[in-house]
């Protein structure tokens, strides 16, 4: 019952996860690819590049989830922003194909309030509220 628990999570994530797929072709040009805790995590300087010039981010992100695929700039991103991500991993898994249009929307909304569609967006402002929390394993205070 727990295994296929856990396929249906990858299957109702699916879709997003497929947006993530179309960036892999730049994260394999000189760059690298490792799969850690079922989510696979993907680097390079395309990928790079396209972070932090292509982003609503200030400054550029570090790392960014679609699906069960995390794509960042380079290992030491990945690593330093997977207490983070794995908070998007699992938003992914909760809301399956809703997910980047619920994400687009609080974006949205925020512009709406007068405030940061990435900073104030609910999707973020969870993903950095959790990650910092001194109960998450594997994430320093």
């Amino acid at each position: 019952m727990r295994r296929l628990l856990s396929l249906g999570r990858y299957v109702w994530a699916a879709p997003t996860t497929c947006l993530g797929l179309l960036l892999l072709p730049a994260g394999l040009w000189r760059g690298h690819a490792l799969t850690v805790d079922g989510v696979l995590e993907v680097h390079g300087p395309l990928l790079a590049w396209l972070l932090t010039h292509v982003t609503f981010v200030p400054g550029g992100a570090a790392a960014i989830t679609l699906g069960h695929i995390v794509v960042g700039r380079d290992h030491r991103a990945l690593a330093s922003t997977r207490a983070h991500e794995r908070v998007h991993v699992r938003q992914c898994e909760m809301w399956g194909p809703l997910f980047v249009p619920a994400y687009l929307l609080a974006s949205l909304w925020a512009v709406l309030r007068g405030r940061h569609p990435y900073l104030q967006n609910w999707f973020e402002v969870e993903a950095y509220r959790t990650a910092r929390s001194p109960s998450t394993p594997g994430l320093c205070p």
